[in-house]
């Protein structure tokens, strides 16, 4: 296990005791000794000759859902395995009401969600010279029953025109169905904290210009272009027409690639899960100097001949699960406190920053809590949530069957008792503040809030929203939901949905750090007198509306 970075904290006596720090608006009680005792026990009471009984366990938390149980595609064996790891976890730290609390993906548009892992992979091209090829299977797809050798043909899927352009000139072929990949040369670190000045801008409201484009990416066109510019229902019976139109034109196999996967890292996600999935060609995602090569020659008229073994397993069981656990509140158990991330992952590393990371955070928050024998008004419930990546799916059923149904937002008791919800998905970056999701109301409380934590962060506070990922679920129904900032790190560069995403890319302090900054949020939340305050509660949403999911594509992770 790689050398920690060791923290240690020396307060006055004086300041382990509760005060009150005062706000124009508000006055929060902030009990010092509890934030010292959580940050002790999280990085070590022992001295410098060592971390003391309560060490950090975020980190063999983090191997366990990594290298163990990794990766943790929503329903995949791994993904139940890991589950099951958890909950038996969470029951020998002692938490109550631990369950895997299960939701259906029978009603999900875009597709019931199966059972499905790989059991084999190999690829190569051994004609006109032999390369093996990095690359991995896409999820949701066959295996080719075998080893196939076939003919490559580069046949760019752009829109439905390109269906009938290529029509009776793909049978029996290996078709690579995006264009050569323009690499830009990386001249900036692969990996970044945020700078004062950043952090500084992040604290601006961001005003709408009339015309402006969203964030998007390098505006390359192609495929990946008109694929985006679809609407999800657009893009979804697209790509259903164009895997029927490759069964029926009796293709073997496609190959993809993205100009985000360079230097040897992959990126991908899933297939179509309409109708049959398993009756979808074998799809291979392969990183972009192979399928450049590999395009380049067939631009040039020099035939190409590759070979792959795939092998794939699907499973009928469409139940999800989130994981769920709590610690009864004393006074008031009725009203929650609730933090956590999602557990699910894609398949091509073991999901550690995607989000790996986030869960143990929240287990690991947890355990401090508990660990410290904390009395707590507010009961506090971690959930860690499955089908994210297909669109925020756990959370939203979890928010439906419990706090209110967005479509018709008629509140049940739940959500009138619910104070508040902290959400870590941005991998392995130590937290640098906080989202406010609009809530101006909720301002002077968190800078109370991070003033006492001065020591491990800005506590830097914008107004501004974050997208695609699973606090939205809340702020959909009116309840105070937040994700935390944090530095970027290698997460949009390296680690994002790709085969990069594994265990070494998480950094050990960066973990206890957000582990301390949750745990004190929880207890803060769980211990004052009122409930964190909302925003007035939206308008019912027509089925299909919402948008703001992930999905396979990915989705945006900064200020929108």
């Amino acid at each position: 296990m790689p050398r920690k970075l060791r923290f240690y904290f020396i307060l006055p006596f004086a300041l382990l005791v509760p005060v009150l720090i005062t706000a124009q608006q508000y006055q929060e009680h902030v009990d010092l000794n509890v934030i010292h005792r959580i940050k002790t026990a999280e990085f070590g009471g022992g001295g410098a000759g060592g971390r003391g009984g309560n060490a950090s366990q975020v980190m063999n938390t983090m191997w366990s859902l990594t290298d163990r149980y990794g990766p943790r595609l929503t329903n995949s064996p791994q993904f139940h395995a890991a589950g099951e790891w958890a909950v038996t976890q969470l029951k020998e730290w002692g938490m109550s009401n631990v369950a895997l609390e299960k939701w259906s993906t029978t009603d999900v548009t875009s597709g019931a969600i199966p059972g499905w892992q790989i059991t084999g992979y190999s690829g190569a091209m051994v004609e006109p010279s032999y390369m093996p090829i990095i690359g991995m299977p896409v999820a949701w797809t066959s295996g080719t029953n075998g080893p196939i050798t076939a003919e490559a043909v580069l046949a760019p899927i752009t829109g439905p025109a390109d269906l009938d352009k290529f029509h009776g000139q793909l049978k029996g072929k290996i078709v690579l169905t995006v264009p050569v990949q323009e690499l830009d040369f990386p001249t900036t670190p692969l990996a970044s904290r945020y700078t004062p000045d950043q952090l500084n801008d992040l604290t601006t409201e961001l005003i709408p210009i009339p015309g402006a484009g969203g964030r998007g990416g390098a505006g390359r066109g192609g495929a990946a272009a008109a694929l985006a510019a679809m609407t999800p229902e657009e893009r979804t019976a697209f790509q259903t027409r164009q895997r029927t139109f490759f069964k029926d034109e009796g293709v073997l196999l496609t190959m993809t690639a993205t100009a985000r996967g360079q230097s040897g890292t992959l990126f991908g996600g899933g297939a179509v899960r309409t109708g049959d999935p398993t009756q979808n060609l074998p799809q291979i995602s392969v990183t972009a100097e192979n399928y450049n090569r590999i395009a380049r020659l067939l631009e040039h008229n020099v035939p190409v001949k590759l070979a792959f073994d795939v092998k794939t397993e699907f499973t009928k069981d469409t139940d999800s699960f989130n994981v769920v656990a709590e610690i009864p509140g004393t006074t008031k158990p009725n009203e929650v406190v609730m933090l956590g991330g999602h557990f699910d992952s894609w398949h091509y590393g073991t999901g550690a920053t995607d989000n790996a990371a986030g869960s143990a955070v929240a287990m690991e928050a947890l355990r401090l809590l508990k660990i410290l024998n904390l009395k707590m008004d507010r009961t506090v419930r971690i959930a860690l949530w499955g089908g994210e990546e297909e669109g925020l799916l756990g959370s939203q059923h979890y928010v439906k069957a419990h706090f209110a149904d967005p479509t018709v937002m008629k509140p049940t008791p739940e959500h009138d008792n619910f104070a508040g919800y902290f959400n870590v998905d941005n991998g392995t970056g130590r937290i640098r503040g906080i989202y406010l999701q609009g809530n101006e109301t909720v301002r002077p409380i968190f800078e109370q809030w991070f003033a006492t934590l001065k020591d491990l962060t800005p506590g830097v506070i914008t107004i501004r929203n974050t997208g695609g990922t699973d606090h939205q679920s809340y702020d959909a129904v009116g309840l105070p939901g937040f994700q935390f900032i944090q530095d970027p790190m290698d997460y949009d560069t390296r680690t994002h949905h790709s085969n990069m995403d594994v265990y070494d890319r998480i950094q050990a302090a960066d973990m206890e750090q957000m582990a301390v900054i949750e745990a004190v949020f929880a207890y803060n939340a769980a211990t004052r007198p009122d409930k964190l305050p909302r925003k007035d509660l939206p308008a019912p949403q027509p089925a299909g509306g919402r948008g703001g999911g992930r999905g396979a594509s990915g989705g945006g992770r900064g200020a929108q």
